[in-house]
């Protein structure tokens, strides 16, 4: 083996990713648009710029794939850096999608064909919704903090929550070569809530009242485009609320104990460890 590529290096996922290999002495090269102190084998890495795909794909016969998050098209891009990719020597792709992403001709559902047409070895993920949505700065767990209040468009849907350390586990495993299993690769968590049941969770948990209202695809779309997200991406993560509370997301799989032979972590466990590194963490002193 040579090395392994990871896109998205300093996001969520990516990062995980990067640790589970190198803790099993994978050499790893992880890609940003930014520098990382401290980081020798980062890469500068831009979806918009094709130049910068040599030096990410030199060498690497391993890629942990994550598209461009802003763009609702982002085939094109894609295409270009797996043709670099499988050039400089690639072998297997393992393609970080949604569990509310299914294949199509166009937008986010290109992908997954794309990278099955281009690269020998491919698996695709298609994680639930993360868990990891109700902690640090996302728009759920900013609501939270500070209404009390967790808003989306999903009625009573539930979702299977998954811990985000499971997906990179899973991520990581394929990575190291293991079989690529059959089928569609669907991750979840072990339970399904609806989000007045998890808004429940994280009250019990954190002792703070947490409410959740639900409201409509149009009113969620304006929402999300005020915060700085392009309409036509705005309206793609609104209708995946609608998509929820339809059912789509109420599903349960075993992926994560198949590839990792461990359960997956549950949305109260998850919580609770996350509330008390949070609770342990020593304020900083003020003048």
């Amino acid at each position: 083996m040579r090395s392994a590529l990871v896109t998205g290096g300093t996001g969520t996922t990516g990062r995980r990713v990067a640790a589970f290999l190198r803790t099993r002495g994978v050499a790893v090269r992880t890609a940003s648009r930014h520098p990382v102190t401290g980081d020798d084998q980062h890469v500068i890495f831009d979806w918009a710029d094709p130049r910068t795909f040599a030096a990410a794909v030199d060498g690497v016969d391993r890629v942990f794939l994550v598209a461009p998050l802003s763009d609702s098209d982002p085939a094109s891009a894609v295409e270009s850096f797996l043709d670099a990719a499988v050039a400089a020597g690639t072998r297997r792709v393992v393609l970080l999608s949604a569990s509310a992403v299914t294949d199509a001709p166009s937008g986010l559902g290109a992908l997954p064909p794309l990278v099955r047409a281009r690269v020998p070895e491919v698996a695709v993920l298609r994680p639930s919704w993360f868990i990891q949505n109700f902690v640090g700065n996302h728009p759920v767990a900013v609501g939270i903090r500070e209404r009390g209040r967790i808003t989306t468009a999903t009625g009573r849907g539930r979702v299977a929550f998954i811990d985000p350390d499971d997906i990179a586990a899973v991520a990581g495993q394929l990575l190291l070569g293991n079989p690529i299993p059959d089928g569609e690769l669907i991750l979840t968590g072990p339970q399904a809530l609806s989000y007045d049941e998890a808004a429940a969770v994280v009250g019990e948990v954190t002792g703070t009242a947490v409410h959740h209202t639900s409201i409509t695809v149009e009113e969620l779309t304006a929402a999300i485009e005020a915060s700085g997200v392009p309409h036509d991406y705005a309206r793609v993560l609104a209708e995946m609320d609608e998509e929820i509370a339809g059912g789509s997301e109420e599903r349960i799989t075993t992926t994560v104990q198949d590839v990792t032979g461990r359960a997956p972590r549950s949305f109260r466990d998850f919580l609770i460890d996350a509330h008390r590194t949070s609770s342990n963490r020593p304020e900083r002193a003020v003048a």
